[in-house]
């Protein structure tokens, strides 16, 4: 079992809330995971456990808004968020870490890379979208965030936008932050592209999800095409969608020793 504990850094009007499992051991190279859009890194439970039991220390910093993070939420660009996540590296990581993104959190991470590359030794994205989605899965993403709406509906929604056929989508019912969405959703629009796609000069991972339908088949080498193959590794991992960690969460794990072991 992991050491488990919670601490928080704070800068200017900015306090994080992060989560840390601990193998125990004073060289265990660090690993830092962001979660996906609205959802926070209690998500992580289950994988940050496992990725403790293979010699990672693991950060989980919550994004503001969420359990213990506070800070302005309006006016906010990605690289507010990334800035966030930088702190928690500096304070908490020796100032170098491997940072994994779920989803939305793979642009936080692209852009603590671009901005800040000397804290990052590898980024992964996991279940990255492809550069351009399909407008109709955000509808969906809409209904899942929406605590308002029927628990049969929202469950329909979290079943076609995150969730191979035959897993369950229910656990996922929770752990969403309304008010946290909308400054994510506005700081998103508000960053372009651009400024972070690249991930800095960092080697990257590209983990897709056989069945997710915001990474088709088509768009496979899309990272691979924009960054080089000499800076991208991409493993595709069967019966998973974009949930992707809580659907096949060993094989996430596999991939990312086996990767950060060549680095």
């Amino acid at each position: 079992m992991s050491q488990r504990r919670r601490v928080s850094v704070a800068y200017n009007d900015v306090s994080i809330d992060v989560i840390l499992d601990e193998p125990g051991e004073d060289l265990a190279d660090c690993l830092v995971l962001l979660p996906s859009s609205s959802r926070d890194s209690e998500d992580f439970d289950e994988i940050s456990e496992m990725f403790a039991a293979k010699g990672f220390r693991v950060l989980r910093p919550q994004p503001r808004g969420m359990c213990g993070s506070t800070g302005p939420m309006d006016g906010l660009t990605l690289h507010d968020y990334a800035r966030d996540v930088a702190v928690a590296i500096e304070r908490l990581a020796g100032g170098s870490a491997f940072v994994l993104g779920h989803a939305f959190g793979q642009w936080v991470g692209r852009c603590v890379a671009a901005d800040h590359p000397h804290l990052v030794r590898g980024m992964i994205l996991a279940a990255a979208a492809a550069k351009s989605a399909n407008p109709a899965l955000r509808d969906h993403l809409a209904k899942c965030v929406d605590t308002a709406l029927p628990d049969p509906v929202r469950l329909a929604a979290l079943q076609v936008a995150f969730f191979a056929p035959g897993h369950d989508p229910s656990p996922w019912l929770g752990n969403w932050h309304p008010v946290a969405s909308r400054s994510q959703r506005a700081a998103s629009a508000a960053t372009p592209q651009g400024d972070w796609w690249g991930a800095g000069s960092a080697p990257v991972l590209d983990i897709q999800a056989e069945c997710d339908p915001w990474r088709p088949a088509d768009t496979r080498n899309g990272i691979v095409d924009d960054l080089g193959a000499a800076r991208v590794t991409v493993v595709v991992i069967a019966d998973a969608s974009h949930a992707l960690i809580p659907e096949q969460p060993e094989a996430v794990v596999r991939a990312v020793r086996d990767w950060t072991r060549t680095l």
